[in-house]
């Protein structure tokens, strides 16, 4: 448990009510339901471990719409769905009606009378706050060009289990700043009381209103918030190092453009001796190894990249249980 919280504080979060709220961006939710998102998924991860039951979803069903194509979210949230007794309904945007121009409005009245639940992966962060302003039932952001919510839920319940605590570590991410995965890492880090330095090219920098919230967020946490170009000044003494692709789905024709933007942002051997000798490394996969990171890193001995990926599933788990249960 988040090592800030006295016990009786502990007792407190369990009172904590999310059920029926959306989970659409971190920053929506304070950093005591952040930190009890967490306890709960690691209770959820040692319950499966001891091969306990877990039907706190029985008979629910999650409809799961897909206009990005996906491996971790649809695995992890349809075989979570299954783990909690509950279904998870696979909805490519070829299989629905909002492939061939029903709006959304419609289709979050329609598919909240048959499900308990809507999670979307899509493209983009509006198309995911209409649906959940006009649906009656929970919505869950499974990424979109803007933020990665579940992603990063996912990155904090690794960090704590690798580091055991937030307070005083720092996360360094090298990259595109104004990905969904910078975004939702500069807001969970900032809620839970994490520093965070971003380096990232000129033209590549986070989204501003963003990076405003975390700074606001931050100043309540303990949370330093650093956005630079300088990747070596962005790594020094980092407890975790986080990277991801340069180009991300969608943005193909962009392509050789940023290989050469971000030629000097590799995280590499040479640029991690910069950071703590205990670092752990993580991306979110999928990877492309030779660019935004190299085999000696992503595959050595620093990187926790399939724990993340295995936390995806427990992180999930708490996010279902807490919204529709």
């Amino acid at each position: 448990m988040f090592e800030a919280y006295k016990l009786s504080e502990i007792s407190e979060m369990k009172k904590i009510q999310l059920k029926g709220k959306d989970f659409l961006q971190l920053s929506d939710f304070s950093t005591e339901e952040i930190l009890y998102m967490l306890d709960v998924a690691q209770e959820l991860k040692v319950l499966q471990k001891q091969g306990k039951p877990q039907p706190h979803l029985s008979g629910r069903v999650l409809g799961m719409i897909f206009e990005k194509s996906s491996t971790r979210t649809r695995v992890s949230f349809e075989v979570g769905m299954l783990q909690l007794g509950g279904h998870g309904i696979f909805l490519s945007s070829k299989d629905i009606q909002l492939g061939r121009g029903e709006s959304i409005s419609d289709t979050a009245k329609v598919l909240s009378r048959y499900v308990d639940g809507i999670m979307i992966r899509t493209f983009s962060h509006d198309s995911v706050e209409e649906l959940a302003e006009h649906a009656t039932v929970p919505v869950i952001n499974g990424l979109t060009d803007l933020q990665h919510p579940a992603q990063v839920l996912a990155d904090l319940l690794t960090i704590l289990e690798h580091k055991g605590k937030f307070a005083g570590l720092k996360l360094c991410y090298i990259g595109d700043g104004n990905n969904n995965m910078a975004h939702s890492l500069m807001e969970g880090a900032a809620k839970v009381g994490m520093d965070i330095s971003i380096a990232s090219p000129t033209g590549y920098l986070p989204n501003g209103k963003i990076t405003e919230k975390a700074i606001k967020a931050g100043k309540l946490t303990g949370s330093a918030v650093m956005i630079t170009n300088d990747p070596l000044e962005a790594i020094k003494d980092a407890d975790v190092i986080v990277t991801d692709v340069w180009t991300s789905m969608g943005q193909e024709e962009e392509s050789s453009l940023r290989l050469k933007a971000f030629q000097a942002y590799q995280v590499n051997k040479e640029l991690c001796k910069y950071a703590k000798s205990d670092f752990i490394f993580m991306h979110c996969l999928p990877a492309h190894r030779g660019e935004e990171v190299t085999e000696e890193i992503i595959d050595g001995p620093h990187s926790v990249v399939f724990d993340e990926a295995e936390n995806r599933l427990h992180a999930q788990k708490a996010i279902l249980k807490l919204l529709l249960a």
